[in-house]
């Protein structure tokens, strides 16, 4: 199913990326960060090809686009990804400065921004993005549905 409005651009690639993702063999999540529009940096899963347990989408993502501005602080940066980050990447988002996170799918399973712990929400997290979800969802969900159907 498409979304009947039209994705912006970086939400788009993002889901470009998902499907790269999957037909390597990864889950099918995809990541861009952006800044003042522009992307800065991409990333798909890649822990069965690096054999990294950190290398989720929005981790390398964000690695990219530290190393395109030269800077760790990803202050002023917009992260776009299918799905919602977990704990991991719900801390990096926050230690990075992301000052808006958008992603597809909420996951009940292993979400961590609006789902199980809410890391952004507590009293330690130093750092809160705004949060925006839903957005491609039809189409990040039918990517994970049929990737995980295939292997069943």
């Amino acid at each position: 199913m498409v979304s009947p409005f039209p994705l912006p651009d970086p939400m788009r690639r993002a889901l470009d990326l998902a499907r790269l993702a999957g037909e390597s063999g990864e889950v099918p999540i995809g990541a861009v960060v952006t800044r003042d529009g522009a992307i800065v940096g991409e990333g798909q899963n890649r822990n069965r090809r690096d054999l990294d347990p950190t290398a989720h989408a929005e981790i390398v993502a964000m690695r990219a686009a530290a190393a395109h501005l030269g800077d760790f602080r990803l202050t002023g940066c917009d992260l776009w990804v299918t799905l919602e980050p977990c704990a991991m990447c719900a801390g990096a988002i926050s230690h990075a400065r992301i000052a808006r996170l958008y992603y597809a799918v909420a996951d009940p399973k292993g979400g961590a921004v609006e789902q199980g712990p809410r890391l952004f929400t507590q009293s330690q997290c130093l750092h809160r993005p705004e949060v925006y979800g839903g957005l491609a969802e039809a189409e990040a969900s039918a990517l994970l549905r049929d990737f995980f159907a295939a292997r069943r």
